[in-house]
């Protein structure tokens, strides 16, 4: 449909929005959905018109009628995780498996490469770390390492670092993701050269036991925060039915929400790190109880609750409406 024509139809109706008030919320409610089926077809066939901007700030104010007398529940923070976040898992489900997908790979890659390059890990853990560690198994104390630093200090420069990391990660979504694979590239042959290491010196075991009694909650963490960059980078690169713009400003949200929800789980595996993992001496059934309560939380909080959210809201929403004839 020409610009002129799709103008001359719903001219009036844009005018009558403007200068009449609405009856009441119902009303309202009505004006702004189809205020907004408008725009976005105004977005899609013309975009940088001055239709598509008289009818973006016409959307604006119906939105801000809606909103203006609207009192911020109470109850926001628990919303936020309650429900928020797991939605925006749910419906953000394929960048997360491509972050996923990508990291396993890399951290394939870091294994095989200490395998075949008995340098490599002094490359990428540096040659301090690594000589400091081979002492340590001398010792026969391989993990002595996390003994380094007292407790606090500890706790408070993992966290914070790890909270960089992730938001860098996902403020890298930006290059159109080409920083966030790079992100987790880093990470994740980081970390399967580190675990080979443990490998090639017949520590395995301990270390597995000791260093994910943290590195279940962190290493998720950090591959939900490339899931968020993702995000960002589809919003840009596949914009669908909104201009550019809006898509990214809508993904970039997304993805700053998904970020900012990995916090408390950083903040749980910097105390780990910091208070927990130091004790290598505990006993198995401890360690193994640690791992497996951090990986089913986030096996259910990240994987099961979001579909079983979605699952229930679709079931309610066919049970209240209306039935077709």
């Amino acid at each position: 449909m020409r610009e002129a024509v799709f103008l001359r139809l719903n001219e009036a109706k844009w005018k009558l929005y403007e200068s009449q008030p609405p009856t009441g919320p119902d009303e309202l409610a009505a004006r702004f959905v189809e205020l907004t089926d408008d725009l976005a077809y105004a977005q899609t066939f013309y975009p940088g018109s001055p239709t598509t901007r008289y009818l973006n700030d016409l959307a604006a104010r119906q939105h801000q009628a809606i909103y203006k007398n609207k009192t911020e529940s109470t109850s926001r923070f628990r919303q936020f995780w309650q429900t928020e976040l797991p939605l925006l898992v749910a419906r953000h489900h394929a960048p997360l498996v491509v972050a996923l997908v990508l990291f396993s790979v890399f951290t394939l890659l870091g294994a095989l490469s200490a395998a075949y390059d008995d340098t490599f890990v002094r490359v990428v853990l540096g040659d301090a770390y690594v000589n400091k560690t081979l002492e340590n198994i001398e010792r026969g104390d391989p993990m002595a390492v996390y003994k380094g630093m007292s407790e606090t200090p500890m706790f408070l420069a993992i966290t914070v670092n790890n909270i960089y990391v992730a938001l860098a990660t996902y403020a890298l979504g930006a290059t159109l993701g080409l920083g966030t694979v790079w992100a987790l590239f880093r990470n994740g042959v980081m970390l399967g050269s580190f675990q080979f290491f443990f490998y090639q010196k017949g520590v395995l075991l301990p270390s597995l036991l000791t260093i994910w009694i943290h590195g279940t909650l962190e290493i998720s963490a950090i591959v939900l925060a490339g899931g968020a960059g993702f995000v960002m980078a589809r919003g840009l690169l596949f914009p669908g039915t909104y201009s550019r713009s809006e898509a990214f400003r809508q993904a970039a949200r997304d993805g700053l929400k998904l970020a900012i929800g990995l916090v408390p789980i950083f903040m749980v595996a910097g105390f780990l790190e910091g208070f927990v993992t130091r004790h290598t001496g505990m006993p198995v059934w401890l360690s193994l109880a640690i791992i497996g309560s951090s990986a089913a939380f986030i096996i259910w909080y990240f994987i099961l609750y979001p579909r079983q959210l979605v699952a229930r809201r679709a079931q309610s929403a066919a049970s209240t409406s209306p039935s077709s004839l």
